[in-house]
């Protein structure tokens, strides 16, 4: 119908004019609202002082001191609020590749065209860095030592001092020779004597011979006779009696001198004579002639796992480049001084202890021993209360295992690992302290069972869980580094950069020294992809072993890298992760490489596990090419794993148990599938075993690695029963 069509053009025409006025609409609401807003914001200004303080004085007198109150809490905050550490380098660009140099990098802190070789101009041996200690000590306490129950006594930087140079004069006097051919044994367990026999060493040129007993029989009189040691200086008479015994059986026939730092009887000194060797006391053989930067200073006898003990010659310019390198990374953020206390209770035999320690004498600091019982280490450390603590990643996981061992209840773990995350976000954010309301409530006993004035732990030796070593740097209050290293570039190569307390790898390059990664073809790792050996060079690296050019040709090639037998990986950041391990790779009949300990280091996270060993055999029958577990439940940890499974019994009886077994072994491989090992890398079989490995065992060696052949002989029995129960 013609009414209906007009109607319904007129509605469109309407829809139509609508549709365009109303953005039209918006836009002048829009102006509006701007109009309105320019009017306020122009009836606004700055009060003056008077009408600031006419405001103020009609408030009440209640308000007014709230508020006063509230500004100097404000004002007490921003002034002593924690501020983060600030990082010497770029946490992300650590490290950077050196132009001709076959692909190794350097780290980011000193001088880019040459490595660190010393980083005081007045301490370049080990001799001037105790020089340098005792000068700017002012004859402050150096050396200290404690009975049961008694506090620590102290020897002052001017009594070592003195004792040094009268036992090295008496050394001469006795027909030594003030060369760095001359080399002195010392037998003696952590104690001041120690030190000042080195000390002697050093002021008249001497080489340190370090001897301990953890090592063997055998080992020790290989080391005297290899370095034809004439005179050994030892802390206690069984130890005397062991060296006459060696001399009377012929077997060290050219030892002449033993010289005791304890008392002893007339009857050692009769053996002593009926076999010519002369016994005294170290008093009665209480000038100088200093050695150089390339004199050699010590020969460390490395114990290894297989064949003699490897005598590493490390020169004075060694160890001071490698503790230079040390101090380059961290002397931004935390540098030694003359209130600084170490614990000395790893093995002065190591050089990881002794490196720490030259550290702090050389900066005027004091060294406090332990008794001597690893037991009593926290009642020394409560009396002592030392600041820096050198550490092995055994003993953090024992620390670790404790304090959750302690929070026996589920809400207690819940609250310890809640206060640990919370804290653990400072310190991701840099702030390192020990006066956070989380450190109050939950880590103030932990803290003060270490002292209580912790700034520094070091750990080294072997690699670190993260989980231990991220919960630990929350929990301490202090900072806590992790080197990578070996005896053979002194101590370290690579150092955690300050600020950077990511766990997961080893720091980067040190300042004196080079890293590279080289192929490992047959683990298919290439540097290519930024995996392979780490090699080490700089005037860190020793100079060889001891009369062994053949194992030092295997070891430091031709254009000076020291090859570790370690494989790392590069991470973006510049920083190198320990992934693997060349040195003990074998191949199953199947002809796939296996390398037992990458897989060990994943088995070990396992909550009831203290200790295993991955076995396989390259020559076995292809029925059994398959690897096989000895596993030493934690004494502590265990029971309480066992008791949420519905197991209940005595240690020696739950390591007996074919369900706890089980239970054990699913956990192995539920870790190695998260690992993402191959099923051929998954141990298929595992024994219980009730008794820890140890030094005294002998399957560890004294620096606490797996000796692994005789490993494997001493549970060859097991290994063969294992392999015969697999259902293949």
């Amino acid at each position: 119908h013609p009414f209906f069509k007009k109607n319904q053009k007129t509605k469109k025409a309407k829809s139509l004019v609508k549709d365009c006025l109303v953005p039209s609409a918006e836009l002048s609401s829009t102006l509006m609202e701007k109009m309105q807003a320019q009017e306020m914001m122009s009836g606004l200004r700055i009060p003056e002082m008077d009408e600031l303080g006419q405001f103020f004085r009609s408030l009440p007198t209640s308000t007014l001191v709230g508020i006063g109150a509230l500004t100097a809490v404000l004002a007490y905050w921003l002034a002593t609020r924690p501020r983060p550490i600030k990082p010497p380098c770029s946490l992300l660009h650590q490290s950077e590749e050196v132009p001709h140099e076959d692909g190794g990098r350097r780290s980011m802190m000193g001088d880019p065209s040459k490595l660190l070789t010393h980083y005081h101009d007045d301490a370049k041996t080990m001799y001037e860095v105790f020089q340098r200690g005792l000068h700017i000590s002012g004859d402050g306490p150096c050396l200290g030592s404690r009975l049961p129950n008694q506090p620590y006594k102290w020897m002052s930087y001017k009594e070592v001092t003195a004792r040094a140079e009268h036992l090295g004069s008496g050394l001469l006097h006795q027909g030594c020779q003030p060369n760095p051919n001359q080399f002195i044994g010392v037998f003696a367990q952590n104690r001041p004597e120690w030190i000042i026999s080195e000390l002697a060493c050093y002021t008249y040129s001497m080489v340190v011979v370090p001897l301990y007993d953890t090592l063997g029989q055998d080992a020790i009189r290989f080391i005297i006779n290899t370095a034809d040691i004439s005179t050994v200086i030892c802390d206690k008479m069984d130890k005397a009696r062991v060296l006459l015994e060696n001399v009377e059986r012929k077997e060290t026939p050219g030892l002449r001198r033993v010289i005791l730092m304890d008392a002893f009887d007339s009857d050692l000194v009769e053996q002593g004579k009926g076999c010519g060797v002369h016994v005294q006391a170290m008093k009665e053989v209480e000038v100088r002639h200093p050695p150089s930067p390339d004199d050699l200073s010590i020969v460390c006898f490395t114990s290894g796992t297989t064949g003699n003990p490897k005598g590493v010659m490390l020169t004075h310019g060694n160890v001071v480049a490698d503790f230079s390198g040390f101090l380059k990374v961290t002397d931004k953020v935390i540098f030694p001084n003359q209130d600084d206390c170490l614990i000395s209770f790893l093995p002065l035999a190591h050089m990881f202890e002794r490196l720490i320690e030259s550290v702090v004498y050389c900066h005027g600091g004091r060294i406090g021993f332990y008794q001597g019982d690893i037991r009593l280490l926290p009642d020394d450390m409560k009396a002592l209360r030392p600041t820096i603590f050198p550490v092995v990643p055994r003993l953090l996981n024992r620390m670790y295992d404790k304090i959750f061992s302690q929070a026996n209840t589920p809400l207690k773990r819940w609250l310890l690992n809640f206060a640990a995350k919370r804290k653990g976000a400072e310190v991701s954010s840099g702030i390192i302290r020990s006066d956070s309301v989380w450190d109050k409530i939950f880590f103030s006993k932990i803290q003060a069972s270490l002292g209580g004035r912790l700034r520094m732990i070091i750990t080294g030796a072997a690699p670190t869980s993260p989980t231990v070593l991220g919960f630990l740097r929350a929990a301490l209050g202090c900072q806590v580094y992790e080197a990578y290293g070996q005896t053979e570039c002194t101590a370290g190569c690579t150092f955690t950069t300050p600020g950077d307390w990511t766990p997961g790898h080893v720091g980067a390059p040190l300042p004196c020294n080079l890293i590279k990664l080289v192929d490992v073809p047959e683990k298919n790792y290439f540097a290519s992809k930024g995996e392979g050996e780490v090699c080490v060079k700089g005037p860190n690296v020793f100079k060889g072993y001891l009369k062994d050019p053949e194992r030092t040709a295997e070891t430091l090639d031709a254009d000076g890298w020291l090859h570790t037998g370690d494989i790392g990986k590069w991470l973006p950041n510049g920083t190198l992760k320990i992934i693997d391990r060349k040195k003990h790779i074998f191949k199953l009949a199947q002809g796939e490489y296996i390398s037992p300990e990458k897989i060990e280091n994943i088995y070990i996270r396992s909550e009831p596990v203290a200790q295993l060993y991955v076995h396989g055999d390259s020559l076995a029958d292809f029925l059994f090419s398959c690897l096989v577990g000895i596993v030493v439940p934690d004494p502590e940890t265990m029971p309480e794993w066992a008791k949420k499974r519905g197991i209940l019994g005595t240690y020696e009886d739950l390591c007996k148990n074919t369900e706890l077994k089980k239970g054990i072994l699913e956990d192995l491989v539920r870790l190695g599938k998260a690992s993402g090992l191959h099923s051929f890398e998954q141990v298929k079989n595992i024994y219980i075993h009730n008794e820890m490995f140890s030094i005294q065992n002998g399957l560890l060696t004294p620096t606490l690695k797996a000796k692994r052949p005789e490993l494997k002989e001493f549970f060859k029995a097991k290994i063969d029963e294992l392999y015969n129960s697999i259902s293949m």
